[in-house]
């Protein structure tokens, strides 16, 4: 190994700040919660300076957030949670924490079955995506993917739980799903379906449920269960994070796996007018489309200005374009680790510098600050 050249590719490139146009950009400050960063929490204002940040007592499972009240809600790796299969241990979670800006736990709640996202909800619940096992005949059921039809298969669950923790809603997707609409895509593997990565809420009191193996948006009746919007696979590939905008329409990253008629792979951050689902408002890649991708993890956020901020996960690249698709601030983010453990480190091999999420804040947002 070479004594003089940095071996971490994405530090090589650049950290930090790496432009900001001041007339342009919303400005405010940025949440991160760096994967490999062992639970420690930054934020960081417009010009790439640390002003704040936390040290939570386990590293992130997901992502963390700035709740209405200014503490921080933390999505937390728990550490007791089952090895269901491989790739389990780099996206659980399960272990959530409410934190003051001084650093007191005032809130947490714990489910070890808990994995990917989950929304901090304006009453004080928490939302959030868990698995369960389904048995075998079920499983025969679920099409595609690749490897195994014997190895055991997890299906999702969608939680709600109020401040003591009581459940007050769940949707098991054995239950509302028909497998056959909802086929594994042949480039995963068949250990968790439909793999409910992302959630959200719309004005209407749907919840959104992004698909990740099997690709696609639904929109969940919380009274029936039942699907009542659906972005299908020919629209987005294998994304995250949908959102609910206040025009009604969906904010989707697009993340682009196996994306088809594509030669290359490329992400995209999609705006869908969901009266039909198909139908996209407004949408941002990068000119030269392979520049921008994250095959993993990724968000967006429509700030109040109309521009949106992106998080490129895999890369550890933020950035904020205007709705006219011009970048006004990109920052990289600067800490880079392995994962502590080595089941996650097969999965997610190397010096890392990833977020799942990340979010900008205005200052109003932050009166502790």
């Amino acid at each position: 190994m070479s004594a003089s050249v940095d071996q971490a590719t994405q530090r090589r490139r650049g950290v930090g700040l790496i432009a900001h146009d001041p007339a342009q950009s919303f400005g405010g400050y940025t949440l991160i919660a760096p994967q490999t960063a062992g639970g420690c929490v930054f934020l960081v204002d417009i010009q790439g300076t640390v002003v704040h940040e936390w040290q939570l007592p386990v590293r992130p499972g997901r992502h963390a957030v700035i709740l209405p009240n200014g503490n921080l809600g933390y999505n937390g790796s728990h550490a007791d949670s089952p090895d269901l299969y491989a790739p389990w241990s780099m996206w659980h979670g399960g272990d959530f924490y409410e934190v003051t800006p001084a650093g007191e736990v005032v809130w947490r709640y714990q489910d070890p079955a808990h994995h990917h996202d989950a929304q901090w909800l304006p009453n004080g619940h928490l939302l959030y995506a868990a698995c369960e096992r389904v048995d075998e005949g079920f499983a025969q059921r679920v099409p595609g993917g690749t490897g195994d039809p014997a190895t055991p298969l997890y299906a999702d669950v969608v939680r709600e739980v109020d401040r003591s923790g009581r459940l007050v809603w769940d949707w098991h997707a054995a239950e509302h799903l028909d497998p056959a609409r909802f086929p594994i895509h042949p480039g995963f593997g068949r250990y968790h379906w439909p793999l409910v990565n992302g959630l959200g809420t719309t004005a209407d009191g749907l919840v959104l449920m992004s698909l990740r193996t099997t690709s696609g948006v639904i929109g969940v009746d919380r009274a029936s269960g039942k699907v009542q919007l659906h972005i299908p696979p020919e629209v987005v590939s294998h994304q995250h994070a949908p959102v609910a905008l206040d025009n009604g329409h969906i904010l989707v990253f697009d993340n682009g796996n196996f994306r088809t008629g594509s030669h290359v792979a490329f992400s995209r951050v999609l705006e869908i007018d969901p009266a039909d689902g198909k139908r996209i408002a407004w949408q941002y890649q990068d000119e030269t489309a392979h520049l921008f991708y994250s095959p993993f993890m990724g968000n967006a956020q429509r700030l109040p200005n109309g521009n949106t901020h992106v998080t490129e996960s895999s890369t550890g690249r933020l950035f904020e374009v205007t709705p006219a698709g011009q970048v006004v601030w990109e920052y990289v983010i600067p800490w880079f680790a392995e994962y502590p453990d080595a089941a996650a480190r097969k999965t997610g091999p190397g010096q890392l510098n990833s977020v799942f999420q990340t979010f900008r804040y205005a200052a109003h947002q932050l009166p502790w600050l």
